[in-house]
């Protein structure tokens, strides 16, 4: 899975670390998401998209290959 989490932070201005708060998980959780490390629940990808402004299709990008 692809993220756009990056892009999007850059152009809403926010730090890894306040997403991290906003959305209420470490900061490292945040890098992990970034680089495609690991899959959020549900609730987390919500939180994200929500605060990015962002839906959550917008956000992550699932590819074929995620899905089997």
């Amino acid at each position: 899975m692809k993220t756009r989490i990056r892009e999007l932070r850059a152009k809403t201005g926010i730090t890894q670390e306040e997403l991290a708060q906003q959305v209420g998980v470490r900061r490292e959780t945040i890098v992990f998401l970034e680089k495609g490390k690991y899959n959020p629940s549900l609730k987390l990808a919500y939180k994200v998209a929500r605060t990015l402004g962002s839906t959550i299709e917008e956000v992550f990008i699932f590819e074929e290959e995620d899905l089997a």
